[in-house]
């Protein structure tokens, strides 16, 4: 047996298992095998098991000795890099609660949250997480300590709160020569149903909650996905999501500590595509959002390249759609000449865009946190790519439903997974019972009560279905699902997946409950749009006057009726076609709130911020002016200002559904 998977299995089965005690096995069993690797100046640097130990307990004798003790919360801000996962490992050594968050965050949204956790020590990225600290400290003097880890333009820096993470370390060893066996003294007092770490929700709807998870919430439920998917340690992930995103947590995080293999820190995220490709990763995570921007940036590639090129790639798109995903899942039904004809699509264009993504290496990818749309779930599975769709949510711990090899559909995110109870309510509502549950809401009984009953289930506020199958269907968040004055059935989530998977179109936000017939406001692809229009000789300023072209209005017209035309041949979405539409004059941005941090639309504040908008397309009117305060990168607040063309769309009868026999 391979002595790596035997090691690894041994982790797992720990049944008191803390993150400190996994990284003291690997640490033990595999000292000099990378455990991280960091891009610096263009340079890979590596980080052994042994070197993480060694680095995570002095991070946490210098913490102690600053005084963070057992039960105190610590802030987590920036990119991903070594040394916050060491911070992560060291608050968790002491008994402390590390509290990722988000790194675009403004500094008022970080005040809320170290006063709610009532956080007094964080250890964040550089000048720029350092700067909103120094702003958090003005409503939330508790905050005493902040660690950062580049000290670039912090010279002259006085506060009395700041260190480096060097100095830190420092401390750490001073610590520990006088008494060596102080942190492993403390990981012993843990328990795996200590808390390990507090994740806020988006704010989607209202007020961030803190969700409190323990050691044993996370582990469990990433341990069946693990064991399930065959993960050890010899898989390779890029961390390049947010820290705060509990998904990102899970997959470079609490796997990567569960199974032991390699977590990779791109350089910046400018250059995440090129470390991709450097990298090869063959574990691979990414929100729907990510999978649309890199199927846009395809899309521009191809419609640059030469005419042939161009038919080749159509050609065998073609055929990918047609039988890619059927010899993915092993489907003996797919013939000899197209499998042959499939081959030669993956030598001339599957294989090397494959690489061109960075995915040439992928064996395993999820797509989780919101739904993805169909035909982009398709796209990336007919390029041989085993994209799965899991379901789960910050409170949950990821993993509840995943896809089982050979069972992969896009209409489904999959059955439970071993050790999930699940069930829908009369209402529609999806409940669940899972050893991955949150402990709580931080301080928030009131929350909590209200998502978890009695029984121990949770409710979850997603409205699906389970099928003849054992798949759960997912249809909306319950609360968005509506009808249409006509009493048709109204899914603004699906209907914008389905508009976004044009790479023309970058958001989409749908209005239509209660209502006569279905609108919608676009977001234009400023990069998609703009190559589009410069192949046509079209001049614009910026976004504002690409947006207003009656060019793009007429592109974007096109990419609604071919929805419009598709939601026409199903009989439950028929009516819910949208009749008219409006190119925003702005992009929709987490900093105006009009999206989370994890890029969710907040459609009822959009609903209330631009209701003069929605007002002028049910009354039928061809234009509306408006004006809009903004939020620069800067902090400074501005507004911009246009007169928006409204535009109608051509629907289309329902299709005409078979007798019954």
């Amino acid at each position: 047996m391979d002595p790596l998977n035997t090691d690894t299995e041994r982790v797992r089965a720990l049944g008191d298992a803390t993150f400190p005690t996994l990284a003291l096995r690997h640490a033990a069993a595999r000292p000099d095998a990378p455990a991280m690797r960091e891009k610096r100046l263009g340079i890979w640097q590596t980080v052994t098991w042994r070197q993480l130990v060694e680095r995570a307990e002095a991070a946490a004798a210098g913490l102690s000795s600053l005084g963070l003790a057992r039960g105190a919360h610590l802030a987590l801000v920036g990119e991903n890099r070594p040394n916050l996962y060491v911070a992560m490992l060291a608050a968790q050594s002491l008994g402390a609660v590390p509290v990722p968050l988000y790194q675009d965050a403004a500094a008022s949204e970080m005040a809320f949250v170290c006063r709610n956790a009532d956080i007094g020590f964080a250890v964040v990225e550089d000048q720029e997480q350092v700067d909103k600290m120094l702003e958090v400290l003005a409503s939330h003097p508790g905050l005493g300590h902040v660690v950062f880890d580049d000290s670039r333009g912090l010279r002259n820096y006085r506060q009395p709160q700041l260190l480096s993470f060097d100095r830190l370390i420092e401390l750490g060893r001073g610590l520990l020569a006088s008494h060596p066996g102080f942190v492993r003294a403390e990981i012993a007092k843990g328990s795996p149903d200590d808390p390990a770490a507090m994740f806020y929700t988006s704010g989607t709807t209202g007020t961030p909650k803190g969700v409190v998870h323990t050691h044993r919430n996370l582990l469990s439920m990433s341990a069946v996905a693990s064991r399930m998917e065959g993960l050890g340690p010899r898989e390779e992930v890029l961390a390049y999501l947010p820290m705060a995103w509990l998904g990102q947590n899970i997959f470079s995080y609490v796997q990567w500590l569960l199974n032991g293999f390699t977590v990779n820190c791109p350089e910046s995220q400018a250059t995440v595509a090129a470390d991709m490709r450097e990298i090869g990763p063959t574990y691979y995570f990414a929100p729907p959002r990510v999978l649309e921007a890199l199927l846009t940036q395809v899309t521009i590639r191809m419609e640059d390249a030469a005419g042939p090129k161009r038919w080749l790639y159509r050609h065998f798109m073609a055929l990918a759609r047609r039988v890619g995903g059927r010899i993915l899942d092993g489907d003996a039904g797919v013939g000899v000449i197209d499998r042959l004809h499939y081959a030669l699509g993956r030598l001339f264009i599957y294989g090397p865009l494959r690489n061109s993504l960075g995915m040439s290496r992928v064996r395993l990818a999820y797509t989780a946190g919101e739904a993805i749309g169909p035909d982009l779930f398709d796209f990336y599975r007919s390029l041989g790519i085993n994209l799965k769709q899991l379901y789960g949510s910050t409170e949950t711990a990821v993993f509840v439903c995943l896809q089982p090899n050979g069972q992969v559909r896009a209409d489904t995110v999959g059955p439970p997974v071993d050790g999930v109870e699940l069930r829908v309510s009369d209402a529609g509502e999806v409940l669940i019972r899972s050893p991955g549950l949150l402990r709580e809401y931080h301080r928030n009984p009131e929350a909590t009560a209200e998502v978890r009953d009695a029984q121990g289930w949770f409710h979850t506020g997603d409205a699906g279905y389970l099928g003849a199958d054992g798949h759960l269907r997912i249809i909306d968040r319950a609360k968005d699902v509506g009808k249409l004055a006509g009493g048709g059935l109204f899914a603004p989530k699906y209907l914008e997946n389905k508009l976004k998977f044009f790479p023309f179109i970058k958001e989409a936000v749908a209005f239509g409950d209660g209502r006569d017939r279905v609108v919608a406001f676009l977001n234009i692809d400023f990069d998609a749009c703009g190559s589009w229009a410069e192949r046509r000789n079209l001049s614009y300023a910026g976004y504002v006057d690409l947006a207003s072209r009656p060019e793009i209005y007429q592109l974007l017209r096109e990419c609604v009726e071919k929805v419009n035309a598709d939601l026409a041949a199903d009989p439950v979405m028929a009516g819910a076609q949208v009749a008219r539409f409006l190119v925003l004059h702005k992009e929709l941005d987490a900093d105006d709130e009009e999206l989370t941090r994890t890029r969710k639309v907040r459609r009822r504040f959009i609903a209330q911020k631009y209701q003069v908008l929605v007002d002028a397309l049910y009354a039928g009117r061809s234009e509306q002016f408006i004006e809009t305060q903004v939020r620069f990168e800067d902090g400074r607040t501005g507004s911009v200002s246009a007169t928006l063309t409204l535009a109608d769309a051509a629907t289309f009868p329902p299709a005409a559904q078979p007798l019954a026999a």
